[in-house]
């Protein structure tokens, strides 16, 4: 990489923006939740200014919403949704969305780039996360409760593929249930979702999920239609 400005500024960590969508009306067992990425930063600031308005780049706006609050216009002891989550908005029709900031280490050694985000190498479009989301029936008063990480992310999807399926591997006495993908060409026979790459389901019920996905998958799936 050519350097022209001065020393290249490479960030110890990275600022994910995540989504959090929980639809009600989907499922028999319990609600859906589906956990992504909707853009990476190397400075918080840029990070959260960007959370804030990232219902908007989806295409929404406040009126879309039955209960629509933000952290920043919220007093502390009043907000009830945990410190990592910015925006809470619940449509009409019961579905929630959580934008929320997770911060984790630049494993890729990515440089700083234009607006505050990471500058991929030539010919790269995209990072490729790494997300295990978590989900207990059976916690919060028979109410479900919803919990997603990002594992990591990575330039070369095969990289990623190859952490996503290190993150529950041991040990697998732990799980009720575990299955794992042995190619991503599945032919309609996994159920448990196109980015899913490994599905475990614990001792006492709970159900894991790891996927590699992306930013611009993201917005495409929850972009308003």
């Amino acid at each position: 990489m050519e350097q022209r400005n001065g020393p290249i500024s490479i960030p110890e960590q990275l600022f994910h923006t995540t989504l959090t969508v929980v639809d009600y009306h989907e499922e028999t067992l319990g609600p859906k939740c589906d956990f992504c990425v909707l853009g990476t930063h190397t400075t918080a600031s840029s990070a959260k200014n960007f959370a804030l308005k990232a219902l908007e780049k989806l295409g929404y706006q406040r009126e879309d919403f039955a209960e629509y609050a933000t952290q920043v216009d919220t007093p502390p002891e009043l907000w009830k949704h945990g410190n990592d989550i910015l925006v809470y908005a619940r449509a009409p029709s019961g579905k929630e969305f959580m934008i929320g900031l997770q911060v984790a280490p630049n494993t890729e050694s990515l440089p700083a780039g234009p607006q505050n985000t990471p500058q991929l190498p030539e010919g790269q479009k995209q990072l490729h996360y790494v997300l295990h989301c978590r989900t207990d029936y059976s916690e919060c008063n028979n109410d479900t409760y919803h919990c997603g990480q990002i594992q990591g992310c990575y330039l070369n999807h095969k990289d990623a593929l190859f952490n996503a399926k290190s993150v529950l591997r041991v040990p697998q006495a732990e799980y009720f249930q575990y299955d794992e993908r042995e190619s991503e060409d599945v032919n309609g026979g996994w159920p448990f979702g196109e980015d899913v790459i490994v599905h475990a389901v614990g001792l006492r019920g709970e159900h894991y999920n790891v996927a590699v996905k992306t930013v611009d998958k993201a917005h495409t799936k929850h972009q308003k239609r």
